[in-house]
C-alpha cells in the first residue's frame, strides 16, 4: 500500500495537536512522560514538535491520558485554532 503525502491541512492538524499535547504536559519532564504513555520519548519529541503529523490513534490517546488532557479537548484544540491556546 502507497501511503499518499499530507496534506499541509495535515500538517497544519498534526503541528496543533503537538502544541496541544506540549501545553498540556506543562513542567513534567519528556522523558517521565513518555515512558508514564508506553511511547519512546524520541516519538513524543517529534509528535509535539509536530514532524510526526499523524501518530497512530493508541499513542496519542496514550499521551493524552498521561498529561491529563480528555481526547475531546485535543480534538478540539486540533481542530478550532483559535481555541487551542485555551488548552492547558
Amino acid at each position: 500500500m502507497v501511503r499518499l503525502p499530507l496534506t499541509p491541512a495535515e500538517i497544519e492538524r498534526g503541528r496543533r495537536m503537538g502544541a496541544a499535547l506540549r501545553r498540556a504536559r506543562g513542567d513534567r519532564p519528556l522523558l517521565e512522560t513518555a515512558l508514564a504513555a508506553g511511547v519512546s520519548p524520541e516519538t513524543l519529541r517529534k509528535i509535539e514538535s509536530g514532524r510526526v503529523a499523524t501518530p497512530a490513534f493508541t499513542t496519542v490517546a496514550a499521551v493524552a491520558d498521561v498529561v491529563g488532557l480528555s481526547l475531546d479537548e485535543l480534538w478540539s484544540a486540533v481542530r478550532h485554532p483559535v481555541q487551542a491556546s485555551l488548552v492547558s
